[in-house]
């Protein structure tokens, strides 16, 4: 027996006469981006988001326990918290930053903490923070992957701490997530068509667009270990099963095809973002609500017209989702990303969030792995015995590392999954 996730948007029946009974799912909802009909009134639908997201955040409020909300220096958790405090006065606010004595480079700006004291001194809430350094990713990675269940790309250790932070203070807090993938927050992440006229055209092109992890080139010798057994798996076709099978062909204007790049954001990145803020903050005793995917407003974004979230006739800017300066290269040349959320909330935040680029939660993770973290990551995935080397090359993956520790590449993302798959596979095997 295996235990699996259930499908988000589904139902089962289980016939409990039948001892063999196969477990069958029924899809009653997902995700329709779609272009409106017709001529669209940009004040129209500022409006309604203004209606919308503020009636998202009060329906969020209602609670039996103390309430509280993270607070960073960006749009999302910033806009909730605006509208929260006008509800709640002197609600909890929770900020994680980071020590970045060690710190390099634009990894230099990644301690919000002072933007959110900003925010928090205008909304005037009762205000917690705590700093992370590099010891505390190796501190929680037991428990951490012990709640996760299972390996997760992103570096999700800041999450744990900010739950664990929240936890001490309150039950129940407030979260930004969904605003990015609703209102178009990864911009760079969505090829503008081209020649692409129609969805399978776009999906080969948004594919190739894609960053990986392991280079393709590099795929049959770092999985040389057990090629007979992966030779088969077709990455590319899991990434078309998700579009081209879910949706439909016939394409009646350009931005369609840049809504099939939202919905996969939306199915994939979405999906597991919610797993791992759901399974942290249980970890600690919290429970997580997400305004931003509020049933109402989450049906007025999937219809919210591609030309109000992002610039849809931006030339295409390909980045390395390595790379730590992506967001602030994308956002400094175009100002692009979440344009109709950035305009209605322009009479709550303050102009400088407003026209902030876009940050993200992220730790100085590449230059921790080279400085105060290398003993560790040499200790834990420079170990021949270890039990990834069971699945992959040790020569050809210890190349990439050494890139990274060289300073060659940023290779934080895969030095991360595989620090994580490490953990995971020590503790169930």
């Amino acid at each position: 027996n295996k235990i699996e996730i259930f499908p988000a948007g589904n139902y089962t029946f289980i016939d409990l006469k039948i001892e063999s009974y196969k477990m069958r799912y029924v899809q009653f909802w997902d995700y329709n981006f779609q272009e409106p009909i017709g001529k669209v009134n940009e004040k129209d639908y500022l409006n309604e988001l203004d209606f919308l997201f503020q009636r998202a955040v009060k329906r969020q409020l209602v609670s039996d326990v103390e309430l509280g909300s993270y607070l960073s220096g960006g749009v999302d958790s910033g806009s909730i918290a605006a509208i929260a405090s006008k509800h709640l006065p002197f609600i909890k606010t929770f900020t994680c930053g980071f020590d970045l004595s060690s710190a390099s480079g634009v990894e230099l700006g990644f301690d919000e903490r002072v933007k959110a004291e900003k925010l928090s001194a205008q909304f005037k809430t009762e205000h917690y923070e705590m700093v992370l350094k590099a010891g505390d990713m190796e501190r929680s990675l037991e428990k951490l992957v012990f709640h996760l269940e299972e390996p997760r790309v992103g570096q999700s250790y800041p999450n744990y701490y900010s739950a664990k932070l929240a936890s001490k203070f309150v039950k129940v807090i407030l979260s930004g997530s969904g605003g990015d993938e609703l209102f178009g927050g990864y911009p760079w992440r969505y090829p503008r068509p081209e020649s692409d006229n129609d969805l399978v055209s776009y999906v080969n092109h948004y594919y190739n667009y894609w960053q990986r992890l392991i280079p393709s080139e590099n795929m049959r010798e770092i999985f040389s270990p057990i090629w007979e057994e992966v030779k088969d798996v077709d990455t590319k076709s899991y990434f078309m099963n998700i579009l081209v099978n879910k949706n439909k062909n016939q394409i009646n204007v350009k931005e369609e095809l840049i809504d099939q790049s939202l919905y996969f954001e939306a199915k994939t990145f979405l999906h597991g973002l919610l797993l791992v803020e759901d399974k942290l903050s249980m970890a600690h005793g919290l429970e997580t609500r997400v305004p931003f995917l509020d049933n109402d407003l989450v049906d007025f974004a999937l219809k919210c017209p591609v030309k109000f979230k992002i610039n849809s006739k931006q030339q295409n800017m390909n980045f390395d989702e390595n790379s730590s300066r992506k967001k602030e290269t994308y956002f400094e040349k175009t100002g692009d990303g979440k344009l109709i959320l950035r305009k209605m909330m322009k009479k709550y935040l303050p102009k400088e969030v407003i026209e902030r680029k876009k940050q993200g939660f992220s730790s100085p993770d590449a230059s921790w792995f080279r400085g105060d973290s290398i003993n560790f990551v040499k200790k834990k995935i420079q170990n021949k015995n270890a039990k990834i080397y069971d699945f992959i090359d040790y020569k050809s993956v210890n190349n990439l590392i050494n890139d990274h520790l060289n300073g060659k590449e940023n290779r934080r993302l895969f030095i991360w999954s595989l620090i994580n798959i490490d953990e995971y596979l020590d503790q169930n095997f």
